[in-house]
């Protein structure tokens, strides 16, 4: 559970991320491809991330030791990536083409951040 949660924070984070590392001088573009045609399954990472996160976060909370922040980035991964599923509105992600301005470099940054966050879990000792 703990490799499925890592790899949701990876594969979200790059989907998130994608508006600023597709600026990236000779790999911009490559990686807005995979991003193309990774994105039909962002529902999907975004279901593991928000299962395996909230799982880990019960499990935390109840048997200890704490919560750490590998589960509330998962969280916050999956409801960035299934927004336009849970509201019904175009997620902040998929508007415009004009490059990471506003929300669009926020869910970027936080992007990165959570690719940090998958590749330090992959690391961490499970506890």
């Amino acid at each position: 559970m703990a490799l499925l949660l890592d790899l949701a924070n990876i594969v979200g984070g790059f989907l998130l991320a994608v508006a600023l590392l597709g600026s990236l001088p000779r790999v911009g573009d490559d990686l807005r491809r995979l991003a193309g045609r990774v994105a039909p399954f962002a529902w999907v990472v975004g279901v593991v991330a928000l299962v395996t996160g909230g799982y880990w976060l019960i499990v935390h909370l109840v048997s200890g030791p704490r919560v750490f922040h590998f589960e509330v980035v998962g969280i916050l991964v999956g409801l960035a990536l299934l927004w336009d599923r849970l509201t019904g509105r175009p997620a902040p992600r998929d508007q415009g083409s004009d490059g990471a301005t506003g929300l669009r470099l926020l869910l970027a940054i936080f992007g990165v951040i959570a690719i940090v966050v998958g590749i330090q879990g992959l690391f961490t000792p499970d506890g």
